[in-house]
């Protein structure tokens, strides 16, 4: 089972860190596996499929410095994880009791979550990259973002893919289907079309 909290990118642990960590910490970390991760891309030989993999670090790397170095922006993004993950488990507790309003708890969430991923994985992860902090460590420019935003776009359907494959949705009622109405149907209709 996976966890409750798997799909809502956690930039804590990206940058491996407690959520009550301090913005120099916060720098410390990501400077830290930043350094590593461009060593490790300059030892390396680019393929189509390593070049993706290591710009969709980089990108989650650079937003976690730019949305946990500044306390309201992190306690606005951590905020609306905590939301997120508590709507999750309404819509959940909701469908296992029948609650009439099932669908209202299901739209809520789901807008909820389609604003959340567009937000902190595609648009601050192109906007950190812009940041001249960010720039300045991972040497991130133009050529990167364009790569990049098929790679985020990409990355943000497949949370929300992950995501939604692990929530409830409403039953399908199978359909009543009257055999021998229809076999009586079938042959009406072959008998007098001539065929």
């Amino acid at each position: 089972m996976t966890p409750s909290d798997s799909g809502y990118v956690d930039y804590f642990a990206e940058l491996e860190l407690d959520e009550d960590a301090k913005p120099g910490e916060v720098r410390k970390a990501y400077r830290r596996i930043m350094k590593d991760l461009v060593n490790e891309i300059a030892a390396v030989e680019i393929t189509e499929e390593r070049r993706a993999r290591y710009l969709l670090q980089m990108a989650k790397l650079n937003a976690a410095l730019y949305v946990l170095r500044e306390t309201e922006s992190r306690d606005e993004y951590w905020e609306s994880r905590k939301e997120l993950i508590a709507l999750e488990k309404e819509w959940i507790a909701a469908s296992e009791s029948r609650d009439p309003n099932v669908d209202r708890y299901r739209k809520a969430y789901d807008a909820k979550l389609r604003d959340f991923l567009a937000k902190y994985v595609e648009d601050l992860m192109l906007a950190a990259g812009r940041d001249k902090e960010c720039v300045e460590a991972s040497n991130w420019d133009a050529a990167h973002e364009r790569h990049a935003f098929r790679i985020l776009r990409h990355y943000r359907q497949s949370l929300y893919r992950e995501i939604l494959e692990r929530l409830p949705f409403a039953e399908v009622t199978p359909p009543q289907i009257d055999w021998k109405e229809r076999q009586g149907a079938v042959t009406r209709l072959l008998s007098h079309g001539g065929m």
